[in-house]
């Protein structure tokens, strides 16, 4: 008897995908809502890599978004800085074309995969796959940072500090007003559905807005005290019960300690291990509950060659992960 491959058993297992062998990928070239150049090559570097062919190795097949390219091309000549925010409108129409394609992919009932790019694509993507399945779509935000900054409330004005206040509809008229860039971005994840694991490094501003909103976070603290197959168990308990809710989980490098992925641009001591980051999308893929995957930060501009590799190398298998590669 053939033995079934990793897409075919993770078929079986899906609750919401009708297409759940062709996996959609967006790759997304884009530094704009950070100021170090370089993380816009980390969709190339995991491409070069061989993420494709690893996907497609698992027996999925693999659609691919068009034109990425044009998310280099797309920047205004003119971009001045919206209160503090920098470079607003390229973030915003950068975001923007990301819903476009990652709805495109939800829609035809594929796993939605977007690779980065800073963080700030994650407004896009967000808005992308809550357009398919509704406010009960559940947040999985695994991050160093809480990226929940509002306009008002960042002190850098880099938006990919900022994403996540956008679509949950934490800014004010003041910080959207109607000729905004962001005007389109309206609310569509529940406070109550998302989650971060990993967080250990908030502004105090984002600390406040946590504890304002009641939004649940796992910290490395609750990592080192619980256990990560604890805190995994707890964190989707508190946003997905009964397993029964869409997820999208959204993944950041730099939630990985730096010496397991040093090749990002906010990297911050006392982070997850390989083996956590890989058990939590692991998890997460057991649920059969999940329908869109980010993975971002990746910066292959900082570091030497052995650093990229091993940080290209890590975000890669976190995919495979996420897709239903297991140990055994």
């Amino acid at each position: 008897m053939a033995q079934l491959t990793d897409a075919q058993l993770m078929a079986d297992r899906s609750k919401f995908l009708k297409n759940s062998t062709t996996v959609g990928i967006t790759c997304v070239p884009f530094s704009g809502g950070q100021p170090k150049g370089g993380v816009e090559d980390g969709p190339v570097e995991m491409v070069r890599f061989g993420i494709l062919d690893q996907i497609q190795g698992m027996g999925y097949s693999v659609e691919l978004s068009e034109n990425m390219d044009k998310y280099r091309t797309m920047q205004p000549a003119h971009d001045p800085p919206i209160g503090k925010l920098k470079n607003p409108r390229y973030v915003s129409m950068a975001a923007r074309r990301v819903a476009e394609q990652v709805q495109a992919h939800c829609s035809q009932g594929r796993l939605a995969v977007t690779l980065g790019g800073d963080h700030s694509i994650a407004m896009g993507t967000l808005v992308g796959s809550s357009a398919v399945y509704g406010d009960d779509l559940c947040v999985v935000w695994i991050d160093a940072h809480s990226d929940i900054n509002t306009p008002s409330s960042t002190d850098s004005g880099n938006l990919h500090g900022c994403p996540l206040s956008f679509v949950l509809g934490l800014c004010d008229e003041s910080d959207v007003p109607a000729d905004s860039p962001f005007a389109w971005v309206k609310p569509c994840i529940r406070q109550s559905r998302l989650v971060y694991i990993g967080l250990r490094d908030v502004d105090a501003g984002e600390k406040a807005i946590l504890r304002k909103h009641n939004i649940k976070a796992f910290s490395m603290h609750d990592v080192d005290k619980y256990g990560i197959g604890r805190v995994v168990e707890m964190a989707l308990d508190h946003v997905n019960k009964d397993r029964v809710l869409p997820i999208h989980m959204s993944f950041d490098v730099d939630a990985l300690d730096p010496s397991v992925a040093p090749a990002t641009g906010t990297p911050v001591r006392g982070g997850l291990t390989f083996r956590e980051g890989h058990y939590i999308c692991e998890a997460v893929a057991e649920t059969g509950c999940l329908v869109a995957l980010d993975l971002v930060e990746v910066n292959p501009a900082l570091g030497d060659p052995e650093s990229l590799r091993q940080t290209v190398a890590v975000g890669c298998s976190l995919i495979r992960c996420s897709l239903g590669e297991s140990l055994l």
